[in-house]
């Protein structure tokens, strides 16, 4: 339920959206339904491109607090660098704070996290540039994944399944800044699992027309069928508190969402954390949340609610 009854409550927000990653478009697309829907509400909501603009209004004043819809690294506001900046300047935001953002960015950090803990992820090999990409596939077997390590959106992103197509997927990879990832292809279901303060939302079994979910399956395609809950019984409790768990374990708040493969077997295995997923008209946590009964402009206003926890000093909203 919600928090906040009355729009003034939140203060002049700013929309902060586009910013100069990889995903800029589709942080923009994002930024235009979350602005439309908190005004649809009566928030004094306003739109911001990129991070040089917001904090520049900041320094001058002209808001409370922070919706960050940007998404990537590099200007995308989602790598820890935005959250560093809103702390210095003590502005309420929402998502997750420096660590947990930092983390769920650098996809490498985040497996060797989750499996410090004993936490279910594919296998995988960090890939410095430079690095021996052959004798990686050799440890980690085909079929493989190589993909940027800190991007999103699945740009960059190659599954191989013969030796013969390494180079070409290490080349699409090195596109994108640092360093690379490679994985174990799990073969499989691909499930996503929203959180929005300590509540877990409905899973959603994606099932892309396609071999994979790629950035055309994510944003531009309209044959992809989303199936929510996309798990029944015990599966669907048992995926939701690994969600949780893999979530926190990163020092994740607020709201994000969980990327999961679930093999043959049942077994599921941890991708990634979003610290701020897309919110388009394609995107999954919108959907999970209608399921829940949840439309998108309450989720818009209980994300946003989610920044007052930070002028409490509770990261997130944890008990």
């Amino acid at each position: 339920m919600s928090k906040i009854t009355d729009p003034a409550q939140f203060g002049r927000v700013a929309v902060v959206m586009g910013g100069s990653s990889a995903e800029r478009e589709v942080s923009l697309d994002s930024g235009r339904n979350v602005l439309a829907a908190l005004k649809a509400r009566g928030v004094d909501a306003h739109a911001i491109d990129g991070i040089p603009a917001l904090l520049d209004a900041l320094r001058a004043g002209h808001f409370a607090r922070v919706f960050n819809i940007l998404h990537g690294q590099h200007g995308g506001g989602e790598d820890g660098v935005l959250q560093g900046a809103l702390e210095s300047l003590n502005v309420p935001y929402t998502g997750s704070g420096v660590l947990g953002s930092a983390l769920s960015m650098d996809k490498t950090r985040s497996k060797r996290v989750w499996q410090s803990l004993g936490l279910p992820t594919p296998k995988f090999v960090a890939l410095p540039r430079g690095a021996d990409v052959h004798a990686a596939a050799r440890e980690i077997g085909f079929p493989l994944i190589v993909k940027p390590a800190r991007e999103g959106s699945s740009v960059g992103v190659t599954r191989v399944f013969e030796e013969k197509d390494l180079e070409a997927a290490v080349a699409l990879a090195e596109k994108y800044p640092g360093d690379l990832l490679m994985e174990t292809l799990i073969e499989g279901d691909e499930l996503t699992v929203g959180i929005l303060g300590r509540e877990v939302l409905p899973t959603i079994h994606i099932v892309p027309k396609g071999a994979f979910y790629d950035y055309n399956a994510k944003y531009i395609a309209e044959d992809t069928r989303y199936i929510c809950p996309g798990l029944q019984g015990d599966a669907e409790a048992e995926l939701r508190t690994l969600s949780l768990v893999a979530f926190d374990a990163l020092d994740c708040s607020g709201w994000g969402r969980v990327d999961v493969m679930r093999d043959r077997q049942g077994r599921n295995w941890l991708l990634e954390v979003n610290t701020a997923p897309g919110m388009t008209s394609h995107s999954l946590v919108p959907k999970a949340a209608a399921v829940a009964g949840i439309s998108y402009e309450e989720l818009c206003w209980r994300v946003l609610e989610t920044s007052f926890d930070r002028d409490r000093g509770i990261p997130g909203g944890r008990p």
